[in-house]
C-alpha cells in the first residue's frame, strides 16, 4: 500500500534531512512500549503492528525478543527505508507497510497494535473516527491497543505540523465503547536536546464480538 501527496513528502523530507538520533522522538530503548509487551504476555507468534514507527528501534527489539510477525507502517517511504538498511538481513522478515495512518485499510488483523506519536498528528474529526475504526476492525478480539500521544502539558506542534493533545479522559473517549481501558499513564520523555515531552500513554483491550 502507498501513501502520496503532501503530508508524505513533508516526512520524507524530515527523514532525509534529520538522523534518526537528532530526531525528538529517538527513543535507544522505548521502555514503555515494551512493557506494555511484557505485561500483557503478548506471545512470540503475535501479529504486531507500529503505527507510524518510522525508523524507530521497537522493531530491533522486538526481534531481539523473538517475535516473528511485525509489521511497521509509516507515512514516509524515507523512514522505512532506513530502517531497512539498519536492520540488514533482519528486516526481511518484518512487513514494511507505506500508508497514511489516517487512511490506512488493513490487509489483516492483528494480536498489538501500537502507536507512540503518530495518533496525535490526526487533527480533524473524521480521520480521527477512521482511525478508531479501523483499529477496532483491524484488532482481533481480546487483542491489544496501545496508544502514545502529546498530553495536554504536551507540544502543541511538532515537526512544524498541528497535533492534537490528549488527556487520558479524552483519548480513552475516542476509543470508548469497543475497547476496554487497561492502564493509563504519564510519560515524561526527554529529547535528545534535553527538552521534556509529556505524554499521555493509554493501553486498550478489544471487547467487539462478532
Amino acid at each position: 500500500m502507498e501513501a502520496n501527496g503532501a503530508k508524505q513528502s513533508h516526512w520524507d523530507q524530515v527523514y532525509s534531512t534529520k538522523a534518526l538520533e537528532q530526531s525528538s522522538w529517538y527513543q535507544p530503548k522505548p521502555s514503555i512500549s515494551l512493557d506494555f509487551v511484557q505485561q500483557f504476555s503478548i506471545p512470540k507468534n503475535a501479529a504486531i503492528i507500529d503505527v507510524g514507527g518510522g525508523d524507530s528501534l521497537l522493531v530491533d527489539h522486538l526481534l531481539d525478543l523473538g517475535y516473528q510477525n511485525i509489521s511497521v507502517l509509516d507515512i514516509s517511504s524515507k523512514a522505512l527505508e532506513r530502517a531497512q538498511n539498519r536492520l540488514g538481513k533482519r528486516g526481511k522478515a518484518v512487513k514494511w507497510i507505506c500508508a497514511d495512518a489516517a487512511k490506512f485499510e488493513p490487509a489483516e488483523q492483528y494480536d498489538f497494535w501500537h502507536d507512540r506519536a503518530a495518533f496525535h498528528f490526526l487533527t480533524n474529526t473524521a480521520d480521527i473516527q477512521h482511525y478508531a475504526q479501523t483499529a477496532a476492525q483491524a484488532i482481533k478480539p481480546g487483542g491489544f491497543l496501545v496508544i502514545g500521544t502529546f498530553s495536554e502539558q504536551g507540544p502543541i506542534k511538532c515537526s512544524g505540523l498541528e497535533i492534537t493533545q490528549y488527556s487520558e479522559q479524552s483519548l480513552v473517549q475516542v476509543f470508548d465503547g469497543q475497547f476496554k481501558k487497561i492502564h493509563c499513564q504519564q510519560v515524561d520523555h526527554l529529547t535528545p536536546t534535553q527538552a521534556l515531552q509529556a505524554f499521555t500513554f493509554c493501553a486498550f483491550q478489544h471487547t467487539f464480538c462478532e
